[in-house]
Order: structure tokens, then C-alpha cells, then sequence
């Protein structure tokens, strides 16, 4: 079983999951068609799309990221250079990775010249899937990973067809898609919640250029003769699409800006109205789970996702959790007095200490040792309790 957070993973996704040219997609449509249906494209991925299926559910959304980016430019690759060699494609990656480090980006300040090629490509993975965001979102409720991925997907194919990115290909395909969806937003006849907090979203997200809804002010002031593959033509559609989606329903002058687009880009009606339909069925799918149509309760959404992702944690450390607060006694009646009764403000912080001091020796709870970890901590405190066995409740038995 692959854990994304383990040194070691990519090595692991590798053995578990043998590709081949059989295996992979035979063209660009079909890898687009299984890229965006697993909502990759939309940036929030439901499945991993590999012949051997990945369970996610128990996993952070930057975990999940880390798999679907590694596996989309493997097959990516496998497409590309019509070869599936793993080893290759870890040092072609980690290349591209270097070229695409632009001035002053700090992408590789963790990454070691001792690494192999495997482990210094999960650090760079581990670090692209993070947004811009440097707040308590991204270090605990793992929401926030990187809307535009799909942009190093494009850029990697330049790269494996021309040996280097294109100059300005990076700066160009992304002020597009911003321009896009700004442009989108902006015509968009029902305003909905959402919108704002999309295009915090993709903010979050660009590395190369800045978000601005004024720029463009109409669909022929873009710049898309920059774009001549089926798959930049295809996402700038699907990227619009989105942007436009509410509840289902499309006004016309959203569909015609669509069409516009797509005949502006020499892509067919036929492809928009599957666009249409397909962004329309996912979201409906699967809006209760998307970040940001779920913000009406900005604080109940942001405690209900961390106290998920605080109980994986714990779930994930459950043997060595138990095995180290069942050696404090003290702590152990504490715990049990928790669950009868409101602990005073002494007996709060003595349970505070002595569960900070077990999370330092648990490399994977030390996040609760953070700037704002101290906020999680109830959370963490509630639920240990219901992980202990019926010694928990024989021991309050003892000291009443």
C-alpha cells in the first residue's frame, strides 16, 4: 500500500503498478478523456487513473495531488516518447522540473544533491502540489493544492518534444488560462457564490504571472494563436466551462462565448457540448466534496475538514498513539474524566503538556507543534479516548 507522505513512494508506485504501452492511452484524446474524468482538469481529483485502482478515501487532498501528478506525466511520457521506462522518465522529470524553476522561486530549497532521482522528484512533487497559500489551511486541512497542474502536464510535453520548454511557454499558457477564466467570470450571467472564491483559488495557484479580471475585456483580445495542440485547446475550454458552471444551467451568452472559443481555437461544437455535459455531470457529482462550493460556513467547513483530516492522522498512528499514552497513567484517568465530566483548567493544561510531549516523539503528529497546531489539539484530544481499549475506563474505576 503507497503512502504519499513516506519517503519512498514513487519507488513503491512503481513496483505496485507495472505499465506498459499496452496499458497506457493510444492517443491524446483518450488520455485527455481519462485525465479529465478524473477531475484533474478541475482540481479536485477523484480517482487516480491507473489499471490497479488506488484507494484515496482515506487520504489528504495533497496526497491524492502527488499520485495524479506523478501518474499524469507518466503516461504523459509513455504517450509521448512511445516508451514506458520508469527510470528515464524520473530523470527527464526532474530536468523539466529544474528548467521550469524560475528566478527566485524556492521550489527546491529542501532538495539534497545526495537524493536519488526518485526521492528528489517527490520532494519537487511535494512542493509543486502546495499553493501559494502560506496559512493554517495548508498545513492542516490539506483543501488548498494546486488548481493548475495541468499546466506541467502541457509544459512537460513541450519539453520531452523539444528537449527544453519553450521560451515564455509557462508565462503564455497561464496568463491565458487566468485570462480565461477572468473573462468567464466576468460574463457570466447568474453570479454565484463560488466565483470569488474560484478565483482565490487559482490566485493561489499561478506561479508566473498575476490574476486580474480587467486585463481582457473580450474574448478577442486573446492571445490564442500562442496555443496549436489539442490538449492546451481542449483544457482553456473545459478551464472556461467551469468557471461558468451554475447549477447546471448555461444562459446564451455563456454558451456562445463557449462556441466562440472553441471556433477562435479550430476545436469542434461536438467537443464543447461534452465539455458542457461533462463538467456539468462531475460537478454534480461531487459539489458536496469540492472546497470551494462549500464555504457558505467558511468556519464549519474548515473545522469539519480538519477534524478529518486530525482523525486520519491519529488513525494512521493509532498503535504508536495508544503504546506511548498508555504508559502515562496520569494521563490515562485524565483522558477517562474527559469523557464524564468538563476538566478544570489544571487538569486541561496537565493533558495539553503530556499529549504535545508525546506528539514530539511521533514524527507524523508533530504537526500539532506548529504555529496554529495548538488550535487542533482538542480535536486531537476528543477523539483518543474513543481509540483506547477497557482499561481506559477501568483505571477511572481505580482512582475514584
Amino acid at each position: 500500500m503507497i503512502n504519499p507522505s513516506a519517503p519512498g513512494w514513487i519507488d513503491k508506485f512503481f513496483i505496485e503498478h507495472k505499465f506498459s504501452k499496452e496499458s497506457v492511452s493510444k492517443s491524446d484524446e483518450i488520455f485527455y478523456n481519462k485525465v479529465r474524468n478524473t477531475g484533474f482538469i478541475y482540481g479536485h481529483i477523484v480517482a487516480i487513473a491507473t489499471q490497479n485502482t488506488i484507494k484515496i478515501d482515506d487520504w489528504f487532498k495533497s496526497e491524492i495531488s502527488k499520485i495524479a501528478l506523478l501518474n499524469t506525466l507518466f503516461e504523459l511520457f509513455c504517450l509521448t516518447k512511445d516508451s514506458c521506462d520508469s527510470e528515464n522518465f524520473i530523470i527527464q522529470t526532474v530536468a523539466f522540473y529544474n528548467e521550469m524553476n524560475p528566478q527566485g522561486f524556492t521550489l527546491f530549497k529542501k532538495i539534497l544533491p545526495t537524493n536519488s532521482p526518485s526521492l528528489t522528484l517527490e520532494k519537487i512533487i511535494d512542493e509543486r502540489v502546495q499553493t501559494n497559500e502560506n496559512s493554517i489551511s495548508k498545513n492542516f486541512t490539506h483543501l488548498v493544492t494546486n488548481a493548475l497542474l495541468f499546466i506541467d502536464v502541457l509544459a512537460f510535453r513541450e519539453y520531452l518534444i523539444h528537449g527544453s520548454i519553450p521560451e515564455k511557454y509557462l508565462k503564455k499558457i497561464e496568463e491565458n488560462v487566468v485570462n480565461v477564466l477572468a473573462l468567464a467570470l466576468k460574463i457570466k450571467s447568474n453570479k454565484s457564490q463560488h466565483d470569488d472564491l474560484l478565483i482565490k483559488l487559482f490566485e493561489a495557484s499561478i506561479r508566473y504571472s498575476k490574476f486580474s479580471k480587467g486585463t481582457i475585456q473580450s474574448i478577442e483580445n486573446l492571445e490564442l494563436d500562442f496555443f496549436s495542440h489539442e490538449l492546451e485547446k481542449k483544457y482553456l475550454i473545459d478551464i472556461a466551462g467551469m468557471a461558468m458552471w451554475n447549477d447546471g444551467e448555461i444562459e446564451n451568452n455563456e454558451a456562445y462565448f463557449l462556441y466562440k472559443l472553441a471556433e477562435i481555437l479550430k476545436v469542434s461544437e461536438d467537443f464543447v457540448n461534452q465539455s458542457i455535459q461533462d463538467t456539468n455531470d462531475f460537478i454534480i457529482k461531487h459539489k458536496k466534496d469540492i472546497p470551494y462550493f462549500n464555504y457558505s460556513n467558511p468556519v464549519k467547513h474548515f473545522y469539519d475538514h480538519t477534524t478529518q483530516s486530525v482523525v486520519t492522522l491519529i488513525t494512521r498512528n493509532k498503535k504508536r498513539l495508544i503504546k506511548e499514552i498508555l504508559q502515562s497513567k496520569e494521563l490515562m484517568v485524565l483522558l477517562a474524566y474527559s469523557t464524564r465530566r468538563d476538566l478544570n483548567e489544571k487538569e486541561k493544561k496537565k493533558v495539553k503538556k503530556q499529549i504535545l510531549d508525546i506528539c514530539k516523539t511521533i514524527p507524523s503528529l508533530t504537526i500539532f507543534l506548529l504555529p496554529g497546531g495548538s488550535l487542533l489539539l482538542p480535536i486531537l484530544i476528543k477523539f483518543i479516548p474513543t481509540l483506547l481499549p477497557s482499561a481506559f475506563n477501568e483505571n477511572l474505576d481505580e482512582n475514584e
